[in-house]
């Protein structure tokens, strides 16, 4: 899907959270992680989502995927509710080491969720070589992971995200594990992937910077029991590159908005639950 069918789907609501609570219980300690949290995402929509440390995004992103199952509140993607992982969405974690198969060559760990699609042989080399192209991998397709840099070995997994042509991908901190110079050519993928391809995505990050650079709103969330503190609109040009959109006042601006608000948070200042799309003067 081109941008300019992006924007066609805009306005259409693809992923919704509904009053989503998830408590842990057990050894006698009860702890509510994430309290109704209810947000949406509109199709074709890239959402970061940040918030202080241990505030529970993890533990929302696996709820949202169908991981976890929610206590309280619920999930719909594309109006259906989500019971289980979806057939619609994929998931790139943090710990890319522990997602690919170090056994297995790197086209066949791409090529893995797609034999449960059950899809002909010809049509899983062709979703296979088409995402290690749109990754910069094609000549590695025949290597095995550890023979890979970290970066490379996370380009495996999205690839391997991309190849199962999901309507939402869900993004745990991915580049937390990488290098400065390799988590900024990562952002640049990333955010090149979603304009030539419409997937809608939900990118959880600690780094603020990243999730002003990289997003088209930002959820703010509170600590922990978390509720969603502010849904900021990030009214930077859609042409974003890391040399100037990083050093534009406007980029300040934000990043210091987003940051005063996560640290409010730490503090527990009180402020309205829900500020939708919020501009700032």
């Amino acid at each position: 899907m081109n941008l300019s069918n992006v924007n066609l789907a805009k306005g259409r609501s693809m992923l919704d959270v509904r009053g989503l609570q998830k408590v842990y219980e057990g050894s006698g300690r009860r702890v509510e992680a994430v309290r109704d949290l209810t947000f949406t995402v509109e199709a074709g929509e890239l959402v970061c989502l940040v918030g202080p440390s241990g505030c529970g995004k993890t533990t929302l992103l696996k709820c949202v995927g169908g991981l976890l199952t929610p206590t309280a509140g619920e999930v719909f993607l594309g109006g259906e509710r989500v019971t289980g992982p979806p057939p619609g969405m994929a998931v790139v974690f943090q710990e890319y080491g522990r997602s690919l198969f170090p056994w297995m060559r790197v086209r066949e760990n791409v090529e893995l969720p797609l034999k449960q699609k059950k899809l002909p042989s010809a049509r899983r080399r062709e979703l296979v070589a088409d995402a290690l192209e749109s990754v910069g991998l094609t000549d590695a397709a025949g290597a095995y992971p550890w023979q890979l840099s970290g970066g490379m070995q996370q380009r495996v997994a999205i690839a391997r995200a991309l190849a199962y042509e999901p309507d939402v991908l869900l993004m745990d901190e991915p580049f937390a594990a990488v290098d400065a110079q390799t988590r900024a050519e990562l952002e640049d993928l990333v955010r090149g992937l979603w304009r030539q391809r419409g997937i809608t995505i939900l990118f959880v990050t600690h780094d603020i910077d990243e999730a002003v650079y990289l997003g088209e709103r930002v959820l703010i969330l509170s600590s922990s029991p978390t509720v969603v503190q502010e849904q900021l609109k990030v009214d930077l040009p859609a042409e974003r590159d890391q040399l100037h959109t990083r050093v534009a006042p406007r980029f300040a601006e934000l990043r210091t908005h987003v940051y005063e608000q996560i640290q409010a948070a730490k503090r527990g200042t009180p402020v309205d639950r829900v500020v939708k799309d919020q501009r700032l003067p």
